[in-house]
């Protein structure tokens, strides 16, 4: 029986207060790792050995798993490889391209048709009597680089998603590389690829891995992995979009960011401090900010640092369209 994490591993993350009164609380558990990789800080989940599904906040490794076997992306297009982008115009170039180099279309792509996630896309579409395309999808940056690793192998595009296809199996293989663990349970993300649950000091020092690897090492896994970091933390608009989170996250601290579906986050300070948490509830929406405060007190950012991202998040509860209180960290931090 595979054990998953329950009420009785939680602590109170988050907390969302209206006029003083305590409305709701967002419980989970987080793990903090050390610039080296050692783990400083664990907040519920005592036993640290209760899995979650990544969702993606997998995406990096996913990523790098198909550069490793080839995928030739560079530039900007790295930055989408590990994308929940909001679909925009300039998104949706960016994943164009990668497919075009490659010999593909958007038919290709096995992830399900969306509308954008920006408002202002959608609108703009529905103006134009357009409808969902799969390109627009928030996982579409990472298909396409399943595509173009499969394209530099030779092998089939149709079934890239089945677990079985030799990307997924590299994919896996290089999760467990990364994360240090076997796999244990695999399921279908929302956008009908593979996702491997882990455990959340797992993801973290997979994380923590990716994120204090050198573009100059010997080996190409490394490599990639910084060249990846690097251009996200240049282009933050690749990861999400502007005004989202993650993109907020980096552009306001610097960090290497990753939310992913029902709750999970992970978040690497520039010297290598890592969090890696799971809200229970499955909510993401105080996930940027307990991350970046578990930073904080791990003493890889600044407390003016998390006041000034915490200033343009949708942090902000509202009665009759003013403030009435926040949503802020809990006690279990």
């Amino acid at each position: 029986m595979v054990q998953t994490l329950t009420v009785q591993d939680a602590v109170e993350l988050a907390v969302v207060e209206r006029n003083g009164f305590i409305e709701s609380r967002h419980i989970g558990a987080a793990v903090v790792l050390s610039p080296e990789g050692e783990v400083i800080a664990r907040h519920g989940d005592a036993d640290a050995d209760a899995l979650v599904l990544p969702r993606s906040s997998m995406k990096p490794l996913q990523a790098i798993a198909c550069l490793t076997a080839g995928a030739p992306l560079e530039g900007e297009q790295l930055g989408l490889a590990t994308a929940s982008h909001t679909g925009t115009d300039r998104h949706v170039a960016v994943v164009r391209d990668m497919l075009t180099a490659g010999g593909l279309t958007e038919d290709d792509l096995g992830c399900p048709a969306d509308w954008p996630g920006d408002s202002a896309t959608r609108d703009e579409l529905v103006r134009d009597h357009a409808g969902r395309a799969r390109i627009r999808m928030n996982c579409s940056g990472k298909h396409a680089t399943m595509l173009r690793a499969c394209v530099a192998n030779g092998w089939p595009t149709v079934g890239y998603l089945d677990p079985e296809h030799p990307l997924q199996v590299h994919i896996k293989e290089t999760v467990e590389r990364l994360s240090g663990e076997r796999v244990a349970a695999t399921a279908i993300d929302g956008c009908g690829a593979p996702v491997h649950a882990l455990t959340l000091t797992g993801l973290a020092r997979a994380l923590h891995r990716i994120g204090s690897a050198s573009e100059r090492s010997p080996f190409a896994l490394h490599r990639f992995a910084g060249a990846l970091v690097r251009t996200v933390r240049e282009n933050p608009w690749t990861i999400e979009g502007p005004g989202r989170p993650d993109t907020l996250a980096i552009e306001r601290l610097g960090v290497f960011a990753k939310h992913g579906a029902e709750g999970v986050m992970v978040m690497i300070a520039p010297n290598g401090t890592t969090v890696a948490l799971k809200m229970l509830d499955g909510s993401g929406r105080a996930a940027t900010i307990v991350a970046a405060t578990l930073l904080a007190r791990a003493g890889a950012l600044t407390d003016a640092q998390v006041d000034s991202l915490a200033s343009v998040l949708p942090l902000a509860v509202l009665g009759g369209g003013s403030g009435v209180g926040v949503i802020r960290p809990g006690a279990g931090i």
